[in-house]
């Protein structure tokens, strides 16, 4: 059983990934066919809400707060992990940036990747040079 579950699982992620590369190549279609489906998926979970007698009203908000809270998906869903950060950070928020500002973070965001490929390139350089792809330290 546990073969068959991890098959269907395998097949359904190679179908995914095919299906999201082809749809990334035209994002307008790709955001059409993702909003059908989530207002589709939502539908679902609330029509099927409505059969359950306590799922109305504060029933509904209680038990979805005790979800959220529980998942850890209430304050990032709702305020968002960047909010949080750029807070503890004492930054301001991108529209309060100036130009200038945004400018300066895309330059050092841009320096960290160079140097990052830089080093990449270091060890790749070593490998070759130290015996076939094995580094000797």
């Amino acid at each position: 059983m546990a073969y068959l579950f991890k098959t269907v699982v395998t097949y359904f992620d190679k179908l995914e990934d095919r299906i999201r590369i082809r749809l990334s190549h035209k994002p307008i279609i790709y955001a059409i066919i993702g909003g059908i489906g989530i207002v589709l998926f939502w539908k679902g979970v609330w029509e099927t809400a409505e059969l359950v007698p306590i799922l109305h009203g504060p029933g509904s908000v209680v038990l979805g707060t005790l979800i959220l809270l529980l998942s850890g998906l209430m304050v990032s869903f709702f305020i968002g992990d960047s909010i949080i950060i750029s807070g503890f950070k004492k930054e301001k928020k991108l529209a309060e940036k100036t130009e200038n500002e945004v400018s300066i973070e895309q330059g050092k965001v841009d320096y960290v990747i160079a140097e990052l490929e830089h080093i990449e390139d270091e060890i790749e350089e070593l490998k070759t040079t130290k015996g076939h792809g094995r580094v000797d330290y």
